[in-house]
């Protein structure tokens, strides 16, 4: 398969990306390094990266940020970054990649735990989390030519747990294994319109 993953030199993106260069052509993503520039909160941007690469069989989106803060120390405008970034920019990258993948291709989402079970300083993130849990259940009922979308939802994995884990006490990090393997399920098996949970 011909693959597209967006955020693809990321913690988890590169870990997605190297295993997958073991049996398909890979073509990484990113806002500052990769084969393609894309930067998902402009939707030029997204014209511009799937316009260059053409038909792709996947696309694995692994990118998209939200503001963490106190909830009374939000702002309207704090908000709108992940609205703009990982909500709408993955949005976005299902509404324009939608057009250049061969029938049968599959698009892949990323969210993670905040979703489903929120810590302090998330309502932005988990706001966000859970929409896009939302749309994919819904497009998958309306998108055309066979094409499956799903999203992988991540507790904080191995690599970041240091980083976070004052955040989540007593949540176990996700092993690299595991990882991977949810990302693989979405892509190589025939899962559709599903949110593919990895939390403990």
């Amino acid at each position: 398969m011909k693959i597209l993953v967006i955020g693809g030199n990321g913690t988890i993106g590169k870990k997605v990306s190297n295993y997958l260069m073991t049996k398909h052509e890979v073509i990484i993503g990113g806002r500052l390094s990769g084969d393609v520039k894309i930067d998902i909160s402009k939707s030029e941007s997204i014209e511009n990266c799937f316009s260059q690469i053409g038909k792709l069989d996947a696309i694995v989106c692994i990118a998209g940020e939200a503001k963490w803060d106190a909830f009374k120390n939000l702002t309207e405008e704090d908000y709108y970054i992940g609205l703009k970034s990982k909500l709408m920019g993955q949005v976005n990258v299902v509404r324009i990649g939608s057009k250049y993948l061969n029938p049968k291709g599959s698009i892949t989402l990323s969210t993670g735990i905040l979703a489903d079970y929120p810590v302090e300083k998330t309502t932005s993130a988990a706001m966000v989390n859970g929409a896009i849990h939302s749309f994919v259940k819904a497009v998958d009922l309306e998108i055309e030519n066979e094409i499956r979308i799903n999203v992988v939802s991540l507790g904080v994995v191995q690599d970041a747990y240091e980083k976070y884990k004052d955040y989540f006490p007593g949540h176990n990090p996700i092993p690299t294994d595991k990882v991977i393997n949810s990302y693989i399920k979405s892509i190589e098996g025939k899962n559709r319109g599903q949110i593919i949970r990895y939390y403990d």
